[in-house]
């Protein structure tokens, strides 16, 4: 039996899975890539946008070459290099204080607001990140 992936609709009405990341967090590529041509893992980088269901785009990672027509006298052609996508499950949060990558989790406040974090590796408390 297969079990059904959670999606969920954005503000734009785009859908995309359910994930902890967000737009704007640093994160680090922990798989996938080549190690030849364009070696991306243990790299870091802000997150631009999310794209389909289930891949992102690293703000400098990951970087491909399109060859763009010349689409009138004021856009011209040639080669541009541009970030294409990872898949989600090749990236995790980065934590800047501790410089490693970290599992995400959430947590009630006492107050009952519910917020974003991860459990230190040494120490083993909760760290809030926003």
């Amino acid at each position: 039996m297969k079990t059904a992936k959670k999606k969920i609709i954005t503000k734009a009405g785009r859908t995309r899975l359910r994930t902890d990341i967000k737009v704007g967090d640093e994160v680090m590529v922990i798989a996938g890539g080549n190690s030849k041509k364009r070696a991306n893992k243990g790299k870091t980088g802000k997150i631009v946008r999310f794209v389909g269901l289930d891949k992102v785009i690293i703000e400098g990672l990951n970087m491909v070459t399109r060859h763009l027509k010349p689409a009138g006298p004021d856009k011209l052609g040639g080669k541009t290099p541009m970030e294409s996508p990872v898949h989600v499950s090749n990236v995790m949060y980065y934590a800047g204080k501790i410089k490693q990558p970290v599992a995400l989790t959430s947590q009630k406040l006492a107050d009952g607001k519910k917020v974003r974090g991860y459990s230190d590796p040494k120490s083993g408390e909760f760290v809030q990140i926003d």
